[in-house]
Formats: structure tokens, sequence, C-alpha cells
């Protein structure tokens, strides 16, 4: 028997191919670019992809993943050349570079837009008055103590003040068993030493490095901050090799029972652990000048994320970004990261199951973020310069004020 297709049930089926065509065009695609899926647990970056392309009918989401420096150089040739992807993850030293080519978006107007709750946000990285980052995931600096050694050395109270810091700091070194109370590392090559280091001290004290968008490091609180890391190097209680060590060594040094304090990221936690499972440690926040009680700025590092100002999709881009930046889902993130939530709301998990985590979340939320070299011009470059005025101090070159009026000028330049 013949079966002959009628032409009404070819008419039906060319319109249902049509549609289900149409339909399958109308599907918008996100290109987002960051280095957050290899640093993450295999497949939870994509789950969470997952689910927002669930809450979102017709976005999907293509992840480009790689490791940090080479997704720096993925962001900067696509800015270059106006192929940015539609999201970025970012850093936030890259951020002014990005702002004066143009490639990323301004979010004020998203925000107003939607409705968008700011005070939600732990911060949001604004250039030139455009809002162009928000940190996502942040992985704050307090100071690491080494409990053992602070018992040993009679410090019963941690230090909460500068001058409570340098007496704990005497008394846990002894230069004859290669133990020293502090760690500097202000290696040239890796200059963020300064950043997490030396000016912490500043941002502890809810005090600035800059005023009215430019530096102001010939100030009270840069001189004060200077003056007071050259009354600990002359106190002998910095472990030696300063103007080459890096931020590993430093580590390194901790971990082996040689440091008695050091300001550190808390995404080392587990490193530390993995290295000496012994180590008895404790947390607190980086101590503060005399008579201070306002809220302490903490140093930080963060994944930020932005939009391409050359993307087609800027509003399903905006939709994206307000997906991880929602109290719940944020949460969900910087679980898996073992960093502090970008949402205040935001509670990650890790801080109720882990002694440690859960002593760093408390700092965290009595304190602010701070980063001034976020969102700075050539930010790694003013590090470099301010690096090397410092170890000219502490080498007996120069007054802490010449360093800083040094320093002032290799800035301003940069202005």
């Amino acid at each position: 028997m013949t079966f002959r297709i009628q032409p009404a049930m070819l008419k039906i089926a060319a319109a249902a191919w049509l549609l289900g065509a149409t339909s399958a065009m109308a599907d918008t695609t996100l290109e987002f670019t960051q280095w957050w899926e290899p640093e993450l647990p295999a497949g939870s970056l994509r789950a969470i992809m997952n689910d927002f392309e669930a809450a979102n009918p017709g976005i999907k989401v293509t992840l480009v993943s790689g490791p940090y420096a080479t997704t720096r150089d993925q962001i900067s040739v696509g800015a270059a050349t106006g192929t940015l992807s539609d999201v970025v993850g970012l850093d936030g030293a890259w951020v002014n570079n990005l702002n004066a080519q143009n490639a990323l978006a301004d979010m004020n107007p998203m925000m107003d837009a939607s409705g968008f709750d700011k005070t939600q946000v732990a911060d949001i990285i604004k250039v030139d008055g455009k809002a162009v980052m928000f940190p996502v995931a942040s992985f704050v600096y307090p100071v690491f103590v080494n409990m053992d050694l602070a018992a040993q050395a009679g410090v019963t109270k941690l230090p909460s003040t500068r001058a409570e810091f340098l007496e704990a700091a005497k008394k846990m070194t002894h230069a004859d068993k290669n133990q020293y109370g502090w760690v500097l590392p202000l290696s040239l090559q890796t200059p963020s030493g300064v950043q997490n280091d030396l000016m912490s001290w500043v941002w502890a004290s809810g005090q600035s490095m800059m005023a009215d968008g430019k530096p102001a490091l010939e100030g009270k609180p840069v001189v004060d901050m200077l003056t007071f890391v050259k009354s600990l190097n002359d106190a002998g209680v910095i472990s030696p090799g300063i103007a080459t060590k890096t931020e590993q060594e430093k580590v390194e040094e901790f971990v082996n029972d040689r440091v008695g304090m050091m300001i550190d990221s808390l995404a080392h936690v587990n490193l530390i652990r993995k290295r000496n499972p012994k180590l008895n440690f404790d947390l607190i926040p980086v101590p503060v000048v005399e008579n201070y009680n306002g809220k302490r700025g903490l140093p930080y590092a963060s994944w930020g994320i932005g939009i391409s100002a050359a993307s087609k999709h800027q509003e399903e881009a905006w939709k994206l970004v307000q997906y991880l930046m929602s109290e719940k889902v944020n949460a969900k993130l910087v679980s898996l990261a073992n960093a502090f939530p970008g949402n205040v709301n935001a509670k990650p998990d890790f801080v109720t199951s882990d002694k440690a985590f859960g002593k760093a979340f408390e700092i965290f939320k009595t304190g602010y973020l701070a980063n001034e070299f976020t969102g700075l011009p050539v930010a790694e470059d003013l590090m470099t310069q301010f690096d090397v005025e410092a170890q000219k101090m502490l080498a007996g070159e120069q007054s802490p004020e010449q360093a800083a009026a040094n320093a002032q000028k290799g800035w301003m330049a940069k202005f």
C-alpha cells in the first residue's frame, strides 16, 4: 500500500520545522572568559552555568578557560582588537588599562534599569565614574600567627596595634635559631609585597595612600607606615633576605616554623595545612595605629567580573553577572573557591565547618575590603617603584620621608 503525504501535512511539518529553527536561532550564546574554572573543582563552574541556562531559557554560556597569565594576555588582545568576550573575568590591576581602551561597559545604567540593589555587593570598582567590575570572590589577607611560637615566647595576647605587634615580634625572634617575628617579601620580580605586606598597614587603620584620585605618598599615613616597618627592621625581627624574597618563600618560612607572623592570603590555608598538618596557627586582623577604633581595611585580591563594551548581548551578559552576584549562587561559588563573597548577604559553607575560615569570616564581616591599587594605571609598575624606594630605606640609604618623596615623584609621572 502506498502512503501519500498530503499537502496539508507538508505545511504543518514545514511550520513546525520553521518554528524550531527560529527558536534555535533565537538562542543567545554568551562567551565568558576567565581563569576560575581550572582553579575550581572539576565541572563545578560548568554546573553553575547549566543552572543559569535553565533559569534563563534562550541564553547559553560558553566558558573560555585557561591559566591566569594566559587569560590576562587573551583579554589584553581582545581589548585591543575589539574581540573581547561578552563577559570577562577581571583582576583589579587590569581595569584601568582596559577602560582606557574603552573595552569595558559601564554597568551603572544596567544596575539602574534593572533595579539592582547596590548595597548587596561588597564593592563596585569604578574608573572615571564608570562601574566596570564587581568582585565576585575575594581572597582576604589577614595576619597568620604561629601559636606554638607565640606561646613559647610568652605572647599571651595576640597583637591588635602596631606597638603590640612590634613587641610580639621581638619576643618571637631568636636569630640564633633562624627564627623571626615577621617576614617581608619585597622581590622586584613579584612586587605585590608592596600591596599585601606594606600598604595593608595603611588600609588597616582606615587610611589611604591617595587623595582626590592622586598619589599622596608623602602624607602621614604612608610615612608612618614606612617608619613602622623601618622600626621592625632596625629591631632585627624581620626574616633576612627581604629584597629577594617572594610570597611563596614567605609561606614556606611560616610553614617550617621559621616565622612567627606573616600577612598572607586566606587562599593559602589549605596549602599550609597540607605542607605542615601539625602547624598550630590562628588568624588576626592587620594591627592598627594607636587609638584607632574604626572599621579595619582588609587587603584583598579578587576574581572580578565585567562586561565587554563591544558585546552585542549586554542585556543577557548583565543577567549572568546578576546571577553570579546573587546571594545563593555567590555563596555556592565562593564555597567552592574557599573565598569570601561578593554579595554581603552570602555565607559560604566553610565558615561554619572550619575554625580558621570561620575566624577569618568574622574579621571579614567587621571590616571592609581595601585595595587602592585596584583601578590604578600600570598598578604593577607603581608597586615596583615603591618597592625600590622601600628597599633603599631598609638598606639605610634614605629616610622614610625620602623614600615616600621619591616614590611620589615616580608615581606622579604615571598619572
